[in-house]
């Protein structure tokens, strides 16, 4: 599906249709098909990822959530709750055909400006940048893996 079959994140059962002529995939966090973009399609295995093989509870996760940065609506891609409602995982999905740039790494800081998670992850489904925020020392640790959800 969509021209990558190479992806870190593993295949999953996916409930795919025509809507208007266009190709739409089942969110399972929003519960409607949603149309099917090359980032849907990495945001999409990230939230399988999350739930099938990591045990994140769906229902602390939440897909395009809005926010004001500068005086412009923005939207993250998902964001992951602790049990105590705090914000966990902020994550940012690019398409497989956009690389990770420092950019993007910046783009995913500025909207933590405004979240304060604990994990950010910027992804292409190619390659996964995690990393651990100390707001005491502000200062960022990468990881090699994604975080446990405790």
């Amino acid at each position: 599906m969509m021209g990558i079959d190479k992806l870190i994140f593993p295949p999953f059962e996916t409930r795919i249709k025509k809507i208007d002529g266009k190709t739409a995939i089942f969110d399972r966090i929003r519960k409607k098909y949603i149309i099917l973009t090359p980032e849907e399609w990495i945001r999409q295995h990230l939230i399988h990822f999350l739930i099938n093989e990591l045990k994140y509870p769906k229902s602390l996760i939440s897909v395009e959530d809005g926010m004001n940065i500068n005086k412009m609506q923005k939207r993250s891609d998902v964001i992951v709750y602790d049990r105590d409602g705090a914000l966990f995982l902020v994550v940012e999905c690019k398409s497989a055909k956009i690389k990770l740039t420092q950019k993007s790494m910046i783009q995913l800081s500025n909207y933590n400006q405004y979240y304060k998670a604990k994990f950010l992850v910027l992804t292409n489904g190619l390659q996964v940048i995690i990393c651990k925020v100390d707001y005491i020392t502000k200062s960022i640790e990468f990881l090699d893996q994604f975080p446990e959800f405790r």
